[in-house]
């Protein structure tokens, strides 16, 4: 390795080199292929490039790839950058380099090239450059032909800055600098993210608008057409017409095949008879002639405006540049909106129900899909030949489009192709083209893709066109790394059989065809529900929406060799996550045929379930899932069949780190084994880049799982156990949650709404919620929730409530497009306006103990108003004989001691915020003292319910720091007193008094 002086001396002879000749640099004449060798490779070996691969390494994970000038038909457009630079193989940045009689400063279109490519392969940073000046492009924000040369450019140099700069050139774009993380350093400068929008995004708002005009086109020309078809034949079309696009950046496809058609008239038939020719090339039915589709009437203003839209300048993606995994990405996004005919026959696009109810759609981060893919398919594969891993066989059962079963495809490519591609196997598996060299590396062949793809990966997903881009996904996968010689290496001239520890044995590749039918390997279907589900319904009530819906699954009949043979050696995936109220229809079904399906479960734990029975002996299970079946009452019977029928080999729980996108669940990554070693010890962590904890499974029973270290098991475990202690649901009345309404905007009204609207107050009760409450402290209620229920319980007949509330029940119909479904309620015996969970008014009309279902920290107060309270509070009620004060129960639960230990016992929601429900406060381990402790607690607690209520109420600023610190100060004697009361030593309360 050169030192920064010698490297600085180099650059020294380079900058004066092209200063003394500058004038025969900037001659147009003098040409880019000089450049390079004489300015730019040297340049980029100072910031520790291995520009000319002297370190040997293999051809597939060199340094730099630099690319051959390959013009599209003539003019200037090339169809990748100069300079790839990459770590390990995968690409980190690109350079485009400019001859220096080019204008890099003010130039429109080098730039846009640039950007084009950078933002296409979604990096973060670019460079341009033909010595002369140098130009830094933040490529993460989509480009725009129209942009001046500045839009986006966050550094910018002349040969003469660079031996002042190098130090910040090298801190940034150096081999070593990058290794280091200063990409990702840069990525968290948010002075640079301002209006960023990555690939995915940016494609899927391209797609949406495709299938937009496109849907409403069919519609209008093709008049009898059903939904299910409209959305096959529009996403059908969009596939097509991306893959063909795809295939002629790529150059497998002459270049502007598709767009020289928009020039003639009847453009669909002219697009038919390419989809004919690249049936015939391709196969596996992505170009198959369907009548439904390609008997289509489509005008060809819509088809003409779609094509162009797929070419530059109107569209700024590099197509041969993208990954599969971010087409996945947006496809995943598309997925999650479905077409709509409108009873006026309009088209709509609308989120498909069951993503409403997860709460949107959320693609796998590419990290967390290789971590899974590594630890599961890289276990099972790990020393094995290609013979060998012929019969291993890995399944998605939840496959969405594709993101999982893309990375096992990757991951066994490059497996193989690292085995091929060895010293010893090298020349054998040139001489039997299992491998090619192209100029960017030995690649797979055709025929040896498709055959790994239809031996290994499979999937199943109850959505069609899931499965549809699934597939989709999978064969751009198999063509991610084809060029213009693709053509030419598929068709052998003579018959190949490939034998011995390099292949299956009888393949013959005569006329092959390049993609692969994949069928038998991806299938839709409910993974969840069999064939036998019909025998418990009346097939006569059965329409056909309710059979789409349902799409039952029959395991045996659909992969029979595959289970005849044990089952599958590895399940991957992120299985559907839709709460417990999603999928009514099924739950008689699900309880009678899972064990696990009790309490208010979730459908991944039935996945779990599920594919433990899939997977053969000492088979792998991964699924990215909510940590809450180990900390939730729910998941008891989840826990028990996992410890008798697996081995847990890792858990990773994020905790509260968001994995996905907007999404509110905390999720973990979970690797089990269909094996029973009862010494077997599990790996704990909460990251997969930090080193495990390792936990005895046999210490695990069907109680919370809960992970922590030996000094915080010992606290909890001693203040659980403490002598005269007892769960808190001993000691009260009742535990239980507030009212849930389902839609706030109908039935929880402010005083204000109440008032404006002359709405009577007949079935309206004051409302708590959670908004309301703190420490100690409630604030005025001002809100009312319609509750239409008699002290029995009974539900108020429908006319009582029109006669004794016109107006709000006026406001009821008049609001019934937001309301329920009155049609599911009369099948189901219950009132259009009955509220999901009514509570029994006694919890209501009593002076109790409330607390937030959702908060960062213990915020218990007494509701003494005996108000109602709604869908965000839960509340504890006592007896009228009670014993125990309540006021000692609430000094202790919002004691610093009780807080760290319900954090430390149960599971957090989202964000940091824990859930206060039943199922977790009635397990609270309250110490029954002697009279000395309570009296002294209560008289504390009285101080702080005045105090709060002070603090809340003050207006000056000194007012409130006054009452604050009083508080402060009594909070402190709580908490010392119950540090007393459980018995704790000076070392474990540092412990928990030096926690977050």
């Amino acid at each position: 390795m050169q030192t920064k002086e010698q490297k600085i001396e180099k650059l020294t002879k380079l900058v004066n080199k092209f200063s003394k000749y500058i004038d025969e640099y900037k001659n147009p004449a003098y040409n880019e292929s000089d450049l390079r060798l004489e300015f730019l490779n040297p340049f980029f070996e100072l910031l520790d490039w291995d520009i000319r691969n002297e370190e040997n390494n293999h051809i597939n994970y060199k340094d730099v790839v630099v690319e051959e000038r390959i013009n599209v038909y003539g003019s200037d457009n090339k169809k990748a950058p100069d300079y790839t630079f990459r770590i390990g193989g995968t690409k980190k940045f690109f350079v485009e380099a400019k001859k220096p009689s080019v204008d890099i400063k003010d130039a429109f279109e080098p730039a846009f090239q640039l950007k084009r490519y950078g933002h296409s392969a979604g990096l973060c940073l670019s460079i341009l450059t033909d010595f002369e000046e140098l130009s830094v492009y933040d490529t993460r924000k989509k480009p725009n032909k129209n942009d001046k040369p500045t839009k986006d450019r966050i550094l910018y140099y002349k040969y003469t800055d660079y031996i002042e700069k190098f130090d910040e050139i090298y801190n940034l774009f150096s081999k070593t600098a990058i290794k280091q993380g200063s990409f990702e350093k840069f990525e968290k400068d948010d002075k640079h993210r301002k209006g960023s929008e990555s690939i995915d995004e940016g494609i899927l708002d391209l797609v949406d608008a495709f299938r937009e005009i496109l849907a409403k086109n069919i519609v209008k020309n093709n008049k009898d057409i059903d939904i299910p078809t409209l959305n096959k034949a529009v996403i059908k079309i969009i596939d097509r017409l991306f893959f063909l696009r795809i295939a002629e950046d790529k150059e497998v496809e002459p270049y502007k095949t598709l767009f020289n058609i928009t020039s003639h008239p009847n453009i669909y038939e002219n697009l038919k008879k390419i989809f004919k020719e690249a049936d015939r090339r391709y196969n596996s039915e992505l170009f198959k002639y369907f009548k439904d589709i390609d008997g289509l009437v489509i005008d060809d203003r819509i088809l003409k405006e779609i094509i162009i839209n797929l070419y530059t300048p109107e569209c700024v993606y590099e197509f041969s540049q993208i990954p599969v995994s971010i087409l996945g990405s947006m496809y995943e996004q598309f997925l999650g909106k479905t077409i709509r005919i409108t009873d006026g026959g309009h088209v709509k696009i609308e989120e498909k129900p069951e993503v409403k109810k997860a709460g949107g759609v959320y693609y796998t981060p590419e990290y967390i899909v290789n971590y899974i893919i590594k630890n599961t398919v890289g276990e099972k594969i790990k020393g094995l030949t290609p013979k060998e891993i012929e019969k291993i066989k890995i399944l998605d059962p939840a496959c969405g489009s594709g993101s999982f079963l893309i990375g096992a495809y990757q991951y066994l490519i490059d497996y193989h192709l690292s085995y091929y591609t060895d010293e010893k196997n090298l020349q054998k598996s040139i001489k039997l083209q299992l491998i090619r060299e192209t100029r960017n590396g030995y690649i797979l062949s055709i025929p040896e893709k498709q055959r790994i793809l239809i031996n290994n990966v499979f999937g199943v997903d109850i959505d069609q066109q899931a499965v549809e881009v699934a597939k989709f996904s999978l064969l751009l996968k198999l063509m991610e790394s084809e060029d213009r010689e693709t053509k030419s290496s598929i068709s052998p001239t003579g018959e190949k059989e490939y034998q011995d520890d390099f292949n299956i044995t009888g393949q013959i590749y005569h006329n092959m065809k390049i993609l692969p039918n994949l069928n038998n390997n991806i299938k839709c279907g409910n993974s969840l529900i069999g064939t036998d589900y019909y025998n418990t319904i009346n097939m006569e009530l059965f329409e056909k929406d309710d059979y789409n819906k349902i799409n039952a699954f029959d395991w045996d009949k659909e992969f029979p060799e595959i289970l005849k043979s044990g089952g599958f050696d590895c399940v991957i995936g992120n299985p559907p996550y839709i709460g417990f109220h999603g999928f009514n229809e099924q739950k008689k079904y699900f309880a009678d045929l899972y064990i696990s399906a009790k309490g208010k479960y979730d459908v991944y734990i039935l996945f779990i379930e599920k594919s433990i029975k899939l997977l053969k002996s000492k088979g792998l299970l991964s699924y990215i899932c909510p940590t809450g079946f180990m900390k939730r009452d729910h998941g008891k019977q989840i826990r028990e069949l996992l410890l008798t029928k697996t081995n847990i080999l890792a858990i990773i729980d994020f905790e509260h780190r968001k994995i996905f996108k907007e999404a509110m669940n905390y999720t973990g990554i979970f690797i089990f084994e269909k094996f029973i070693n009862k010494n077997h010890s599990i790996k704990i962590s909460n990251d997969i880049q930090i080193n495990y904890n390792l936990f005895s499974q046999k210490d695990l029973s069907s109680d919370l799982w809960i992970f922590e270290k030996t000094e915080i098991k010992n606290i909890t475990s001693k203040i659980k156990n403490n002598l005269k202690t007892m769960p808190l649901d001993n000691l009260t009345k009742n535990i239980a949650e507030g009212i849930v309404t389902g839609l706030n905007n109908i039935y929880l009204l402010s005083k204000d709404f109440i008032e404006k609207n002359k709405f009577e107050t007949h079935y309206m009760k004051p409302c708590i919620r959670g908004k309301n409450i703190r420490k100690y402290y409630i604030s005025d209620v001002q809100e009312y929730v319609f509750y239409p229920y008699d002290n029995s319980g009974v539900l108020i007949p429908e006319e009582q409530i029109k006669k004794d509330m016109p107006n709000y029940y006026k406001f009821l119909l008049d609001n019934k497009s937001l309301m329920f479904d009155r049609e599911y309620f009369k099948k189901s015996s219950k009132a259009w306006y009955e509220l999901w969970n009514q509570r029994k008014i006694e919890n209501f009309e009593t002076i109790k103990i409330i607390v937030p279902e959702l908060s960062d920290c213990s915020r218990f107060c007494i509701d003494d108003k005996k108000n109602y309270y709604g869908d965000t509070v839960c509340g504890l009620s006592f007896a009228k004989d009670q014993e125990i004060n309540p006021l000692y129960i609430l000094g202790i639960l919002n004691s610093k001691l009780l807080d760290w230990y319900y954090k430390k016992t149960t599971v957090p929601k989202a964000n940091k915020f824990f859930i206060y429900k039943t199922m977790f406060l009635k397990n609270i381990p309250i110490k029954i003292s002697d009279n000395k402790y309570q009296s002294k607690i209560i008289d504390l607690v009285q101080q702080e319910l005045t105090i709060y209520k002070q603090l809340h109420s003050a207006k000056i600023e000194s007012d409130k720091q006054f009452y604050q610190k009083k508080a402060d100060i009594i909070d402190k004697q709580i908490d010392t007193l119950v540090y007393e009361l459980y018995g704790l030593t000076a070392e474990e309360i540092k412990i928990i008094e030096a926690s977050e």
